[in-house]
């Protein structure tokens, strides 16, 4: 006998429904914290993106955030954290060798130099830039995520249903 069927058998049937409605709420209050927690992470994103963009990209030690950046940008076919103007203010840009106005992973055909123009048909230039992309990737995962939990919820709720209509079953007719 697997050990969850062992716990089921010591408890009877009125703290059984006490245990689905606590893992019920549980997961309800996790929810809530869910969408806290986005709240807060869609702050520190729009504060944090442009200045690590800025400081970090293409600097000595920083190739994490270079990938990243370049990655982000052509994902989502994006250019600077709000606009393609944000690339002025970054250090690597302002470096004496450097003669791009933009990386090349803003440019909507990538290759060697492509940063060199900043016009339209060249790169990217998004009203909102990546930060308003990401918002609405992370948005879009968290209804899929969001459909799931309500999913998981009626089944639970139909679970506990059955599990009354079963007690109320034994009750009248004990075997």
């Amino acid at each position: 006998m697997h050990w969850s069927q062992t716990f089921i058998l010591f408890l009877n049937h009125e703290q059984y429904l006490v245990l689905l409605i606590s893992i019920f709420l549980l997961e309800i209050i996790a929810g809530v914290l869910a969408y806290i927690t986005y709240q807060e992470l869609d702050e520190e994103l729009r504060q944090n993106l442009k200045v690590t963009m800025q400081q970090k990209y293409k600097q000595l030690g920083e190739d994490g955030v270079t990938q990243a950046v370049d990655k982000l940008q052509q994902e989502f076919k994006c250019c600077g954290s709000y606009n393609s103007s944000d690339w002025r203010d970054c250090a690597w840009i302002q470096e004496p060798l450097n003669k791009r106005l933009v990386p090349d992973s803003c440019c909507k055909s990538p290759g060697d130099l492509c940063g060199l123009r900043d016009h339209p048909s060249n790169i990217y230039k998004v009203e909102g830039g990546c930060i308003m992309k990401l918002e609405e990737f992370i948005l879009s995962q968290l209804y899929i995520l969001g459909a799931v939990g309500i999913g998981i919820a009626f089944l639970q709720l139909v679970g506990m249903m059955f599990t009354c209509c079963l007690y109320q079953h034994l009750k009248e007719d004990p075997y």
